[in-house]
């Protein structure tokens, strides 16, 4: 080009000027730079041209703008292509930090980072999504926030072809390739492949929680976890099954729930071959394998497989019971428990025999229910080889040989063993009988004795002796009655060892030894009262 020959530029050249000198001048205002005018920059009106011409033109300025003008740093030559970021850029190399926030201290290599710094104490955020309203302190957090809208992933890993919405996601991915761990905590050693997990991680020994919530005073260590709960008091959950609508509030929720649709079970046991859907349950599966139990009350030394275990636990020392029906007011110490208790005023029974249609509403009742039809005793007493279908019968059995009685009344301090007597001997006191006959209208305190008296009026002998054809309305008695054949006499007097068939039999020889021994002793009384009279 002649010297005195006007440059001839497109468009793409003048916005590029334009905008270098708009940035220059908001920088010197900003951070009070004093950028030196050494030449005069001139802006030309761009002539018209013919569209071809006019493409080759751009084309020639967009290469010789990123060609020429550079601006390269002298210190690790780096190149930017504005001024204004090469002077920001050679902050990073003195470690200057001259912009502190007036709130907490904390100091700034640049103003900018200050005035986004301040808006998390102002809340302020001033970028608004026009799609979905959501507002953000950075225009860099609104244009990633955008992707989520668009669908734009344009940053891709050249190894697995997999996308991502931000170059920092990359970067953390790519290590999973790499298996770069560069983070580590210098006080256990563990290694991470992202700041932010080390840090997470670190609050782990300091117990630092620094994200709370407004609403219930609950803090947590990390700002994910402060959001999840924050679904808890507005209900909000976002993510969505395609397939039959339900809604979680976590997308691992949803994951997991897939998988109930699919039926994939990636997590397989080294030991038993077992398979799980969740990590999570293969983790506390393999615990049954080596009896680990790394959550321990600090109340009482009890540990447990399962930290959710040991926060059902806890709630025995507290009396937390924060699950509430609504209807009757009961309040539990467990969800489980609620949604049961909830049933009782629904009538819901979800749980069938397959074999004779009964239903339940616990799946533990089906599964005792159907030890009926296949005559499992899976629970064996180890004194006196009895066995039983049910763990609780077995306990309850343990009890005969221990003579522990746990549960005793308020009001005259009798014990039972099981809760269940204890309930029955508290209607002694209540006089409470619920179970009314509907031929007599007579009421009894235990079903039990209701279906007896029924038999009064239909005659049913339910209980036949297997060797002489004798037929009983109770049970009780066809067992007495078989003593008859077998001459066994199980209940012992412990004064003078007499034994009889039945209980009542003993009962009866009892009272009237202990009517001898007063008789025996007023006797003596009267006859030593006798001899102190003649003396």
């Amino acid at each position: 080009m002649k010297a005195n020959e006007e440059p001839v530029m497109g468009l793409k050249g003048e916005v590029l000027v334009k905008e270098e000198l708009e940035f220059h001048e908001e920088l010197s205002l900003r951070q009070n730079y004093e950028i030196p005018v050494k030449e005069e920059i001139e802006v030309y009106e761009e002539p018209v041209l013919k569209k071809d011409a006019e493409i080759q033109v751009k084309e020639e300025i967009g290469v010789h703008v990123k060609k020429i003008h550079q601006y390269q740093c002298n210190k690790c030559n780096k190149s930017l292509s504005w001024k204004g970021k090469l002077i920001r850029h050679q902050i990073s190399h003195t470690g200057d930090k001259p912009y502190e926030c007036n709130q907490c201290d904390k100091v700034f290599s640049q103003k900018d980072n200050l005035i986004i710094h301040q808006r998390t104490h102002t809340g302020e955020k001033p970028y608004q999504c026009k799609q979905c309203d959501k507002s953000f302190s950075q225009i860099s957090s609104l244009k990633l926030h955008q992707r989520t809208h668009t669908g734009e992933k344009p940053y891709q890993c050249k190894q697995c072809d997999k996308s991502f919405s931000k170059n920092t996601h990359l970067i953390v991915h790519h290590r999973t390739h790499t298996g770069d761990k560069p983070y580590q905590c210098n006080q256990c050693d563990k290694v991470f492949s992202q700041r932010a997990n080390l840090i997470i991680h670190q609050r782990t020994h300091t117990g630092e929680k620094p994200y709370q919530c407004k609403q219930c005073d609950k803090s947590y260590s990390q700002i994910s976890s402060l959001k999840l709960h924050q679904r808890t008091h507005t209900g909000e959950k976002p993510y969505q099954c395609k397939q039959c609508d339900k809604s979680f509030s976590k997308n691992t929720y949803l994951i997991l729930h897939h998988r109930t649709h699919t039926g994939d079970n990636p997590y397989q046991c080294n030991q038993c071959d077992k398979v799980f859907s969740q990590m999570a349950n293969l983790i506390i599966h393999q615990r049954t394998h080596t009896g680990e139990k790394p959550y321990q009350c600090k109340q009482c030394d009890k540990s447990y497989s399962r930290i959710s275990s040991l926060k059902l636990h806890q709630r025995t020392h507290t009396g937390e019971k924060p699950y509430q029906c609504k209807q009757c007011d009961k309040s539990y110490s467990q969800i489980s428990s609620l949604k049961l208790h909830q049933r009782t005023h629904t009538g819901e029974k979800p749980y069938q025999c397959k074999q004779c249609d009964k239903t339940f509403t616990q799946n533990s009742n089906l599964i005792r229910h159907q030890r009926t039809h296949t005559g499992d005793k899976p629970y064996q007493y180890n004194q006196c080889d009895k066995v039983f279908s049910q763990k609780a019968n077995l306990i309850i059995h343990q009890r005969t040989h221990t003579e522990e009685k746990p549960c005793q009344c308020k009001q005259c301090d009798k014990s039972f063993s099981q809760i269940r007597n204890l309930k029955l001997h508290q209607r002694t006191h209540t006089g409470e009988k619920t179970y009314q006959c509907n031929q007599c209208d007579k009421t009894f305190a235990q079903n039990s004795n209701l279906i007896k008296h029924q038999r009064t009026h239909t005659g049913e002998k339910p209980y036949q002796c297997n060797q002489c054809e004798n037929v009983f309305t109770q049970k009780c008695n066809l067992i007495v009655h078989q003593m008859t054949h077998t001459s066994e006499k199980p209940y012992l007097c412990k004064q003078c060892d007499k034994s009889f068939s039945r209980n009542t039999s003993l009962i009866l020889h009892q009272r009237a030894r202990t009517l001898e021994i007063n008789y025996i002793n007023a006797t003596n009384v009267i006859k030593l009262s006798h001899k102190i009279v003649i003396l």
